[in-house]
């Protein structure tokens, strides 16, 4: 189940400023990062990959308690990036442009590098001394343009204020010069230690070095004639060969990705291909005569989101004959039917996903969504079970919530119906209607009852941060 969710932000500078200096590969724009920023992408079978990736390198580098998140962003470059303690945030375009694990492993041991030596907290703490640094030399400069402007306007006193000028200026580029030095040597440094990750988990770091190196010419053409001491990330070819001499000392540079990994990584490349690419393009990465996995995967999927149901059951159904085990192939089959007007007929391949997946909360939501559409009372009783199992421990999900409201609805149980409905609206960010939902459901409810607690939180609540 490939969906969006929109990830607001409201970040402040400040935010702005750590964010890009935690990047891979290209700076966040101020603008973007003062948006409401890009939809999030949700996806069991590539939140899973992704999650199995990472989990070795967070080991090694002591983070495998501290509940580290993958967020995919619907972004076709590559990037990725952290911008807090406890996520990764991964474009999936990274994903689609890795060409083996080992390189999207790599760029994740770099992120990983990052959240280990808490560059972002000690980023902000240089950010914290350069603005007062930089608040002290606008005062004494404004105050030499002052004294300049009270005495006259006398060539000495223009002076005094020319001096003032300078005085705001120059203190701030030295500590603008100061900040971009201490990002590009953090990059360095969650270089090398992604390249210890790497080694410690019998990985090669071979992948994270082809990664830059590949963006190296792209970067040196735009990085020609500038100044070395206005990069917030090392000079592309200094960054390139100083990973590679380092990367290289790895007893395990030439080791290769297991076969069935690099299978895996296909299939949410061919996935992710298929529902965010045209059709066209689509079948030229994956022609007729791929017949490959991963290809027949793409083309299924685009058949069904581009009108061909038909067809495309036909190609679902002959992958899950090659391999009758794989949750995702019923997901995917599920899904077409839902949203092709059919959830009573989505409902036997979305429970054997839910099964064969190990009941995945996302799964669920889809099968509690064709649950409810099936307009079969006697399904209600079922979906709220589902639906309740999913959101305890999708909590951050609304489409769990909006069907739970549905289904509380059906039964006329309108409290719950209120109370769900508030809490998928909060989590939407449209806090105004939370607050008026959990009010009329507040009044539903025994006083002191969870139910009632729940919404009283709603309406003394402030809009949930997603930054």
């Amino acid at each position: 189940m490939l969906l969006q969710i929109a990830l607001r932000k409201k970040a402040s500078a400040l935010t702005a400023l750590v964010t890009a200096a935690a990047l891979v590969l290209t700076p966040l724009s101020a603008a973007r990062a003062q948006s409401k920023g890009p939809p999030v992408l949700r996806d069991t079978e590539t939140e899973q990959l992704l999650r199995e990736y990472t989990r070795p390198i967070l080991r090694a580098a002591g983070l495998e308690r501290q509940n580290i998140q993958m967020v995919i962003i619907n972004d076709a470059s590559f990037n990725a990036f952290v911008a807090d303690g406890r996520r990764i945030f991964v474009n999936y375009g990274a994903i689609l442009q890795s060409d083996t694990p080992n390189q999207l492993i790599g760029v994740l041991a770099h992120e990983t590098g990052h959240l280990a030596g808490g560059h972002l907290a000690k980023l902000r703490e240089q950010l914290a001394t350069a603005r007062t640094q930089m608040i002290i030399a606008m005062l004494l400069g404004a105050g030499a343009i002052a004294a300049g402007a009270s005495r006259g306007s006398n060539s000495g006193n223009n002076g005094l204020a020319n001096a003032g000028a300078a005085a705001m200026a120059g203190p701030q580029e030295m500590i603008r010069r100061s900040l971009l030095s201490y990002q590009r040597q953090q990059e360095e440094n969650a270089d090398r230690a992604g390249v210890k990750f790497l080694t410690a988990t019998q990985q090669s770091a071979k992948g994270m070095y082809e990664t830059f190196k590949r963006f190296t010419s792209e970067s040196l053409f735009a990085a020609r004639g500038a100044d070395p001491y206005l990069q917030s990330h090392p000079m592309p070819a200094e960054r390139v060969a100083g990973l590679q001499e380092f990367a290289r000392t790895s007893p395990y540079w030439d080791k290769k990705d297991d076969p069935a990994l690099q299978l895996r990584h296909d299939m949410v490349r061919a996935k992710i291909s298929a529902f965010m690419e045209r059709p066209e393009t689509v079948y030229r990465r994956y022609p007729q005569t791929n017949d490959s996995l991963p290809a027949r995967y793409a083309r299924a999927i685009s058949t069904y989101l581009h009108g061909d149901l038909r067809s495309a059951l036909a190609q679902i159904d002959a992958l899950i004959q090659v391999q009758p085990n794989n949750p995702y192939f019923y997901e995917v089959r599920g899904q077409a039917l839902l949203e092709s007007g059919k959830p009573a007929e989505a409902i036997p391949a979305l429970h054997k996903a839910v099964q064969l997946s190990s009941n995945s909360p996302l799964i669920e939501m889809l099968l509690g969504q064709a649950l409810v559409g099936s307009d079969n009372k006697a399904y209600t009783d079922e979906a709220i079970r589902i639906l309740r199992a999913a959101v305890a421990r999708e909590p951050e999900a609304p489409l769990g919530y909006t069907q739970l409201a549905m289904a509380y609805g059906r039964k006329g149980d309108y409290a719950e119906a209120d109370l769900a409905s508030a809490q998928a609206a909060y989590l939407r960010g449209d806090n105004k209607t939370a607050r008026e939902l959990a009010t009329r459901a507040k009044t539903r409810f025994a006083v002191g009852t969870p139910g009632w607690v729940k919404a009283d939180d709603i309406v003394a609540s402030k809009p949930p941060r997603n930054n």
